[in-house]
Formats: C-alpha cells, sequence, structure tokens
C-alpha cells in the first residue's frame, strides 16, 4: 500500500478514536453529574435503563478502541491491509468502509459462512 494511503487510513482512524474518546469523556462527565435523588420508582427505572443502555453502547465503543489502536499498530508494522488469512491485499474499498477490518472480503464471506454453519 501506497504511503499517502497509510496516512489517509491513519487519519481516518485517529479522527475516530478521537470521536470515540470524546463521547466517553462526556458520558464519564453526564453519569457523575447525575442527581441521583428520584421519588417515583418509574423516573428511577427509566434512568436506570437509558445508564444501562448508555453503558453497553459505550462497552461496544471501547472494544472498537482497541480495533482502531490494533489498526494503527498494524500501519507502523508494514502490515496494515494484509488480510490475516490469506496474506492479499484487502480492497481499498473494504478498508474504507471498515478501516478496522483484519480480513479480505472473501475470507471474510468464509469466516461467516462457517459460523452460520456451526450455529455461532
Amino acid at each position: 500500500m501506497e504511503q499517502a494511503q497509510l496516512e489517509y487510513f491513519r487519519s481516518l482512524l485517529q479522527k475516530k478514536l478521537d470521536d470515540l474518546l470524546g463521547e466517553a469523556d462526556k458520558t464519564l462527565e453526564e453519569m457523575t453529574d447525575m442527581n441521583d435523588h428520584f421519588p417515583d420508582p418509574t423516573d428511577r427505572a427509566s434512568v436506570e435503563s437509558d445508564r444501562s443502555f448508555e453503558l453497553r453502547i459505550r462497552d461496544r465503543e471501547r472494544k472498537l478502541i482497541k480495533k482502531i489502536n490494533k489498526a494503527v499498530e498494524r500501519i507502523e508494522q508494514g502490515t496494515y491491509g494484509i488480510c490475516e488469512d490469506c496474506g492479499e491485499e484487502i480492497g481499498t474499498k473494504r478498508l474504507t468502509a471498515r478501516p478496522v477490518t483484519t480480513r479480505c472480503i472473501e475470507c471474510k464471506s468464509k469466516q461467516e459462512r462457517e459460523e452460520k454453519a456451526r450455529g455461532i
């Protein structure tokens, strides 16, 4: 992959990482500033449900942050854009759509078919 493309993907990944970390900071501030005094149990249940939903989203984002960091490491190691299964180059369109991907479309499709066959 050309250096210009690598820099494009590095900046794309860094922007996504910055956005995710900003959202995490905002959530932390909101949760620490929340007033937890609700005389009505229904109001409290609604707030707890919203908080639980928000935490599930942040957990998914935490996992994405790990994937982003690994993708940046692959850029630095010179292995970014190489399929971990077959060793072929991952298409630019696929990387643009999902910059953290580690498999080409053929290998990912094969993995999904195998998982479906096993009932995963």
